[in-house]
């Protein structure tokens, strides 16, 4: 009986013992599974942090208020004032860093609240016609698109849609990085205000000097006009670019002027006439020269920028003619295209809370510039209708270096003498930020 009992009892401890066996067993099993579970959630999660890392994401935009005279027409020696707002821009910036030599960066501006049009120009229309798709009343632009390839500090390359480097504000085009409530009127009264246009680039720099150098599409002379000069022959309006007449810009500066102060100077070369869709009813050249010197310093309380452009069309009346009788265009009183023009600007502000030491800024500024984009004509005598003058003062209030809040009191002036001087005011709300 007791030998009964003592088998019963070993037998029950071994499977006892066994089970605990079985049990540990399963347990490392368990532990060994879990922790393979935890190091390909970790794989998985460093390789998404791991392609995550080279987005990148800006937008920056600005809305706006202004009373001031407005003109009807060029007949209009009156004018009405009238306040008007306007959501001038929101703009969108993607990109992505393939490796520390590869990069696409893609811009898309909605501009005057998000809404677009094109022109097309139909050949198959018995004269060729120019026709018009409102798709919305204002724009979708993509302003850039680009490749990059910087293999080195001094020599790298750009490919796609890009910035052409022809006055400041292709540089400085964000609302804090100019003191007026809007961006300078004198530049986009005779060139594209930031001008961009599908090339390819050489850029660098060596020391504080930098360089960039572009062949790109060029413009089309059927849209210059008087009031803009050559900034209306710009083609982002068409579904296409006509790339016939390409153009060449240099640029050179001493020091940065995205990060503060610099000096330099850019020329841009190109013919017009071979972008026309109606390229049969000029044959000249129509070539272009245009020349911008500009200067900033930024330093302490201190802010001061000037720019100047000057520019020389040739062949200007034959423009003026062809684009008079072209069917689909209807210049009108715009049509007389200067064979020279002029603009410039210069600005100045201080920030009193650097002076006082307040966590916020708060510039006082002042801003005087000049448009004459018929400063001469080919033959004949320019009108002066559009050789005006713009004195301001202005202050400008920065809680947060993401935004910014901005006014503006001046005075325009125009050479023609039954236009009156008037006053005008402006308002502005801007931000910007990176992620």
């Amino acid at each position: 009986m007791r030998l009964l009992i003592g088998s019963v009892a070993w037998a029950l401890a071994a499977s006892a013992s066994g089970s605990d066996a079985r049990l540990e067993a399963l347990e490392r099993l368990l532990s060994q599974q879990q922790k393979t579970i935890e190091a390909l959630k970790a794989e998985s999660v460093n390789e998404r942090e791991s392609s995550l890392a080279g987005f990148e994401f800006s937008s920056y935009g600005s809305v706006a208020l202004r009373n001031a005279v407005i003109y009807q027409n060029t007949q209009d020696t009156e004018g009405n004032r009238r306040t008007l707002a306007d959501l001038e821009r929101v703009v969108t910036e993607f990109g992505y860093r393939f490796n520390e030599h590869w990069k696409v960066e893609v811009e898309i501006e909605y501009e005057h609240g998000g809404t677009g049009a094109t022109l097309e120009y139909d050949g198959f229309e018995e004269f060729g016609e120019f026709e018009s798709e409102v798709e919305a009343g204002g724009e979708i632009i993509i302003e850039k698109a680009q490749v990059e390839y910087t293999p080195s500090a001094l020599v790298n390359f750009k490919l796609g849609r890009i910035h052409v480097p022809v006055g400041m504000t292709t540089a400085l085009h964000k609302p804090t990085d100019y003191l007026t409530a809007s961006r300078h009127r004198s530049v986009e009264s005779m060139i594209p205000a930031v001008w961009h246009e599908t090339g390819v680039g050489v850029f660098g720099a060596w020391d504080q000097l930098h360089y960039q150098a572009q062949l790109i599409t060029g413009l089309n002379s059927e849209y210059f006009r008087s009031y803009g000069w050559v900034s209306t022959g710009h083609q982002r309006r068409f579904e296409t670019v006509n790339a016939d007449d390409p153009a060449i810009v240099l640029n050179l500066d001493w020091g940065d002027l995205k990060s503060g102060s610099a000096v330099g100077a850019s020329v841009y070369f190109g013919n017009t006439s071979g972008n026309r869709h109606k390229a049969n009813k000029l044959d000249v050249d129509g070539a272009l020269m245009i020349l911008d010197l500009h200067a900033a310093y930024v330093q302490g309380p201190w802010i001061l920028r000037a720019q100047y452009l000057y520019g020389e069309l040739e062949d200007a009346d034959a423009i003026t003619l062809a684009n008079k009788t072209t069917p689909g265009l209807t210049p009108g009183n715009f049509a007389q295209v200067g064979s020279e023009s002029e603009a410039w600007f210069v600005e100045a502000g201080t920030d009193l809370g650097k002076w006082f030491g307040w966590q916020s800024s708060w510039v006082l500024h002042a801003n005087y510039e000049h448009s004459n984009p018929v400063k001469a004509t080919q033959s004949g005598t320019g009108t002066a209708r559009f050789d005006r003058d713009w004195l301001s003062l202005g202050l400008n209030y920065q809680p947060l270096p993401q935004l910014i809040f901005k006014s503006e009191f001046g005075r325009e002036q125009v050479a023609q003498d039954n236009i009156p001087d008037s006053n005008f005011v402006a308002l502005s709300l801007g931000y910007q930020f990176e992620l």
